[in-house]
């Protein structure tokens, strides 16, 4: 393996407290929410992902989002960032004056997906990245990204075909373009849990053959329990930059999936088994996940936490 160094960008405070307490009606505390995000900073993590700016009636698990913001605390060496779905959402990032914006183009690789998540066709979300790249202009934020959601399968439509996935990308090049940008990165995301070592393989080696001069990023999710496999897939296809979540927290609401992003701990153990440098101070993550699972209440995915200091370490 030519992979010496990975960077982890932590989303498990927005991609758990999401998805925690659909239909219950006691909500996270904004209290404790800001305790997990303040405790992951102590970690060496680099890249947090606090909240998303979204409509509440949608997702009430999100309606504390300024506050969550304002409560932050700057970190040096540490951006926070966050998801927005539209342009009313972005607006609302950049007011919350914490976050590193990123500018950058999402589509989903499902419609039916997009239809249920963000309630837009594929027509009317390349219309709503039009307003975004807007808004980056007009706040002299550099548009570089790419991100496709659903890039490997959908619980609506199935597998997703690969020429899907390259079309989709073209569509993005052009977008960014006509935004005035230049597309360096993008990620693909296994939003639903479809991914296999072999998709993952086949996709990263797909479109780094068409366009070598793009970083990939993964975000992969754990829901039929290959997110570590294909983690590795990826390491061994050379990508470098991955979406982790701390004590595997996550799910998403409009995806009929239970199952977070792949668990930060357990890849970081892995990462240090096979020499690979993260930058991430293991056992302080194990506290971090026990923090977590004390504020969810319930046991959480995690392999590690469960693990370390038990008599099989």
């Amino acid at each position: 393996m030519n992979v010496q160094k990975v960077e982890l960008h932590e989303v498990g405070p927005r991609e758990g407290f999401q998805f925690e307490g659909i239909g219950q009606p006691e909500k996270i505390p904004t209290t404790r929410k800001v305790e997990l995000v303040q405790a992951l900073a102590t970690t060496g993590l680099r890249k947090i992902q606090v909240t998303s700016f979204v409509s509440p009636k949608q997702v009430p698990q999100m309606a504390d989002a300024e506050e969550v913001s304002r409560r932050l605390q700057p970190v040096s060496g540490l951006e926070y960032d966050c998801v927005y779905l539209n342009d009313k959402g972005l607006e609302r990032a950049l007011n919350a004056g914490i976050y590193t914006i990123e500018g950058h183009v999402s589509l989903s690789a499902s419609e039916a997906f997009s239809k249920r998540n963000q309630n837009r066709t594929l027509a009317e979300d390349i219309e709503m990245q039009r307003r975004q790249l807007h808004l980056y202009r007009a706040n002299n934020i550099p548009i570089e990204g790419g991100r496709l959601m659903a890039a490997f399968g959908c619980n609506y439509e199935g597998d997703i075909p690969l020429s899907r996935v390259i079309d989709l990308v073209v569509i993005m090049h052009d977008l960014i373009a006509e935004g005035g940008g230049q597309f360096r990165e993008l990620q693909l995301a296994d939003t639903m849990g479809w991914a296999d070592p072999e998709s993952v393989t086949r996709t990263v080696h797909a479109v780094r053959s068409r366009w070598p001069e793009l970083k990939l990023s993964l975000h992969l999710h754990d829901t039929r329990g290959a997110g570590l496999a294909n983690f590795y897939a990826g390491l061994e296809s050379g990508v470098t930059k991955f979406d982790t979540s701390v004590g595997g927290l996550g799910g998403c609401p409009f995806a009929q999936t239970v199952g977070g992003n792949i668990c930060t701990e357990d890849v970081v153990f892995m990462c240090e088994r096979m020499g690979v440098e993260t930058g991430v101070h293991f056992e302080r993550l194990i506290e971090c996940s026990r923090l977590a699972e004390d504020i969810v209440g319930h046991v959480l995915p995690s392999r590690m936490s469960h693990a370390w200091g038990s008599a099989a370490t």
